[in-house]
């Protein structure tokens, strides 16, 4: 096959722009697709359940990034097709070859027949970084959009059952999904990758995609950790999980071949919805450290760990409590997910020390931030309290995936904490760090209420105490 790929680079990028044949789709925070369909230099498009009166498709037509009207400090319409029209030129064919980091995806629409495929860009070398987020601390949000949309994704359909006789695509799928390099692969489509880059908040974006007819794979380095997982047809999955995660198995490795099924008890292996298999490979661990700490002492004093990210600021504090926890989103307007409100939404999800018994109502996030917060407190032997605030600020334009929690937290819990004495004092510091005031926080927050009124009965009962002890005894 001729080869259609390239080295990847880090050169320049000519910002010229033409606006041809293209067609972007974009998440809109009530599911509902936002079209755009490019001609000239002008966009037209509709937007399902958004009046133009709130920021719809009138003020993009009008706007065409020009002016921001949106509110936002970049366009994201036009973040995303600078990145597709950079990658489009290499994959606008029905033949790709390149190295796949190695990325795999696995769809959830028409469950139990789901699209099962590989991520291919139009690049050879090493491409590892494109679908490994931890590795993805210090690059902007353009940047990752920009190399995401060059994966090409495609889509084989087959039975959820049928991890084993789906053919030679299922098992090159999972070949790849369980290599520990950049593998090179070919593919032959049944036509040319649509020009899509779809975006998520619990997965990572990628570009564009089309149903595949045939797929090879060149000589591939099977992570020998994840191979012996695969072989044992009697270990459980949360077991091989668990074990993967102790071999040092980076947790976006995991999840890939979770979602391959390549673990689990032989006769029950299943393929697994990609956003499935984070957030159920973040929850099997995050409940297997939690194991521990909760048998483990308390840490002493408060702690608030900071860390800023892709205009996302983020304090978790740790309070000297038996276990409890609570993530606390502030989105802003003009955000992803509050695009055209007009004062900040915030929202949270929580648990006390008997955990919960339904659905996080904040997503996958919650999962994947109490996954990180155990990490620290099982590595260090202590058990503790985390609420942890997140304040998501204009500049979050686009969502980009649950591995930005998740990511991100570790990278706050990396940093030297600020230490106090008392709650009060650690968000007296997180007044200086947030711009929502901590009473608002308080308010959003089921732990922080609940450990304030425990402080008081305690001063309290101490107070009552202390007087009843100061008192003179009564004559016999």
């Amino acid at each position: 096959m001729e080869r259609s790929g390239q080295q990847m680079t880090n050169g320049p990028v000519s910002d010229h722009l033409t606006f041809s044949h293209l067609s972007l789709t974009l998440i809109s925070p009530d599911a509902n697709s936002i079209a755009m369909d490019g001609s000239s230099d002008i966009f037209s498009g509709t937007v399902q359940g958004v009046t133009p009166g709130r920021g719809g498709s009138a003020k993009c037509s009008v706007c065409k990034g020009r002016y921001l009207m949106c509110g936002k400090d970049r366009c994201p319409v036009l973040v995303k097709y600078h990145a597709i029209t950079r990658s489009r030129p290499a994959i606008d064919g029905l033949e790709l070859d390149g190295a796949s980091p190695p990325g795999v995806f696995i769809g959830r629409f028409g469950y139990p027949k789901v699209m099962v495929g590989p991520l291919i860009p139009p690049d050879h070398g090493d491409t590892t970084v494109m679908d490994t987020p931890e590795m993805w601390r210090d690059i902007t949000m353009e940047g990752i959009v920009d190399f995401r949309s060059r994966l090409v994704r495609g889509m084989h359909k087959v039975e959820i059952t049928n991890v084993e006789g789906g053919g030679r695509i299922v098992d090159a799928t999972r070949e790849m999904a369980m290599s520990g390099n950049p593998s090179e692969a070919e593919a032959i489509f049944d036509r040319r990758p649509m020009g899509k880059l779809s975006l998520d908040d619990e997965v990572q974006p990628f570009g564009p995609s089309a149903p595949l007819r045939a797929l090879s794979v060149g000589n591939l380095k099977i992570d020998q950790r994840i191979d012996k997982a695969y072989s044992d047809t009697d270990l459980l999955s949360t077991e091989a999980v668990v074990n993967l995660y102790k071999s040092g198995t980076l947790v976006s490795r995991i999840q890939k071949a979770f979602s391959v099924g390549a673990f689990g008890l032989g006769r029950n292996r299943k393929f697994v919805p990609t956003r499935w298999s984070i957030t159920a490979v973040d929850d099997i661990l995050g409940k297997e450290m939690l194991r521990r700490t909760k048998r483990n002492p308390l840490i002493n004093g408060f702690r608030v760990y900071d860390y800023d990210a892709l205009d996302n600021r983020w304090c978790v504090i740790f309070m000297p409590t038996s276990w409890r926890y609570e993530l606390i989103e502030a989105w802003y307007p003009k955000t992803v997910w509050n695009p055209y409100g007009s004062d900040v939404e915030i929202c949270s999800s929580h648990e006390f020390f008997e955990g919960r018994k339904t659905y996080a109502e904040i997503g996958g996030c919650y999962y994947a931030a109490r996954m990180a917060v155990n990490e620290v407190l099982d590595a260090e032997r202590r058990q503790a309290g985390a609420v942890i605030l997140r304040e998501s600020h204009p500049g979050y334009i686009m969502p980009v995936g649950v591995w930005n929690v998740r990511e991100n937290v570790r990278n706050a819990l990396r940093r030297p904490p600020s230490r106090f004495d008392t709650l009060n004092e650690a968000l007296d510091h997180v007044s200086k760090r947030m711009d929502i005031p901590p009473r608002r926080w308080i308010n959003n927050s089921a732990i922080l209420k609940d450990v304030i009124q425990q402080r008081r009965i305690e001063d309290f009962l101490v107070s009552r105490s202390d007087a009843l002890e100061r008192m003179p005894e009564e004559p016999a």
